[in-house]
């Protein structure tokens, strides 16, 4: 594993780079917690850097939770880094004490280093009950977070793909990916979801990239017991958790399943939140460990970088390297 912290478990995460150095801010919360389900209510993001992808440097916390009264003030969730304009811009997600944590808002800090940051005290994007579950509109929760923002180099504008939940549809396959737009990165739009519902409860961890000139790949993350019945129920869907992705040949979509079978899955969801980086000319792919270790029951750790090719298929293809301890898993040859 390339980056574990003893003090503390990290889980999600996203790249910024800079010049020769590669940062990496993920969520983390301390070992000491015990029970890691308690970590998502005391998130917090952590920062390092490296120059090699596989030796990582330790910084300062990039952010905690907001003051008394913020939009994000009982936790600071997933988001994506984003630069513009000589600064750099955190989009992040946050919950607030206000309402129990039922409900995720997005919002943004910036920096000009990558080290210090000022957040903006109120939310900039929430969710629109026209399209998506809202606690206002009935839902137990109001899903929308772990942002991923990108330009349209065509138009000029910027969008935001979000982790949600549409307001149609059986429970268990109501996931989907939310969009908003935006002209100048401060006030945003929100308009119907980019994919359809059906597969799965959530599509967490939202990233889109573009390894093949004529295909955008949206990776997204999903445990195993999250897959909806309909998908359970139909001929060749493996019951497996891991990251997946969904493909368009638009960087708007719509977007749909490609396969069935996960890009990088297995019955016991060992790598989970999955991240593309090109770096130096390759892709690299990344997740972080689920599975134990001898640090307890949750590993918490961020993974070695894993080589990214395309089949002759026009798919892609993670080298998986082998666990020591555990069972293979196989490559997605598509």
């Amino acid at each position: 594993m390339t980056l574990r912290l003893p003090d503390r478990w990290m889980w999600d995460f996203w790249f910024a780079e800079d010049g020769d150095e590669v940062h990496v801010f993920h969520l983390q919360a301390p070992r000491s917690l015990g029970d890691p389900e308690l970590r998502h209510l005391q998130a917090t993001v952590g920062h390092a850097v490296s120059t090699d992808l596989r030796t990582w440097t330790p910084l300062p916390t990039a952010l905690e939770a907001g003051a008394p009264g913020a939009f994000d003030d009982m936790a600071t969730w997933t988001g994506c880094v984003f630069r513009h304009d000589g600064r750099w811009l955190m989009f992040h997600t946050g919950l607030s004490r206000a309402d129990g944590g039922r409900v995720q808002r997005i919002g943004a800090a910036t920096s000009t280093d990558l080290l210090r940051w000022e957040r903006r005290p109120d939310a900039l994007v929430t969710a629109d009950p026209r399209w998506y579950e809202t606690v206002e509109a009935g839902a137990r929760e109001t899903p929308w977070r772990d942002p991923w923002v990108f330009r349209d180099e065509a138009t000029g504008l910027f969008h935001m793909l979000v982790c949600a939940r549409a307001t149609a549809g059986p429970d268990d396959g109501r996931g989907v990916i939310g969009h908003a737009w935006s002209a100048d990165l401060e006030r945003w739009e929100v308009g119907p979801p980019r994919s359809e519902p059906g597969e799965f409860y959530h599509l967490e961890v939202p990233q889109l990239v573009r390894v093949r000139d004529d295909a955008w790949w949206l990776l997204f993350s999903v445990p195993t017991a999250l897959h909806s019945a309909a998908r359970r129920e139909r001929p060749g869907v493996a019951a497996e958790g891991g990251t997946h992705y969904l493909t368009s040949r638009d960087p708007l979509g719509p977007f749909a399943l490609e396969r069935e079978d996960f890009l990088v899955g297995d019955p016991d969801t060992r790598h989970y939140a999955g991240r593309m980086l090109r770096h130096r000319g390759q892709w690299w792919f990344f997740a972080f460990h689920a599975h134990g270790d001898e640090l307890g029951p949750f590993a918490g750790a961020l993974s070695d970088p894993m080589p990214v090719s395309v089949s002759p298929t026009g798919q892609p293809v993670v080298h998986i390297p082998e666990v020591s301890g555990l069972p293979p898993l196989r490559e997605r040859a598509g």
